[in-house]
């Protein structure tokens, strides 16, 4: 299991577009969720926060072993999601990573997170 929280810099006049990025998640769960399986994951959250006027995202995730890599699936939200970051996450700026210590769950809630297959 790979644990993520990694924050990444939203291009400067990017933001309205990043906002209606989160709206359109927002409004298609049905459609986010067809993704998460064939990417074994198990949990995604995206934070957003404002620092010094500047915009970034957090994704924190929770992913299986053997996934299917965003920019390799060919479902058309993953094609989307891969356009947004193209045009709105800041190449330039190195992603920041948190390094997970200690990951707590009750059991039955990871024995129902393994893969289905």
């Amino acid at each position: 299991m790979r644990i993520e929280l990694t924050r990444f810099r939203v291009l400067p006049g990017k933001e309205d577009r990043a906002r209606a990025w989160m709206d359109f998640l927002r409004a298609n769960p049905e459609a986010f969720r067809e993704t998460l399986e064939p990417e074994r994951m198990y949990v995604e959250t995206i934070f957003s926060e404002v620092v010094d006027g500047v915009t970034y995202l957090s994704w924190y995730s929770v992913q299986g072993e053997g996934a299917t890599d965003v920019q390799e699936s060919s479902h058309w939200l993953d094609e989307k999601h891969v356009a947004f970051w193209q045009e709105c996450i800041d190449p330039d700026f190195t992603p920041q990573d948190l390094t997970p210590e200690v990951h707590m769950v009750p059991e039955r809630v990871e024995a129902a997170m393994r893969p289905l297959d």
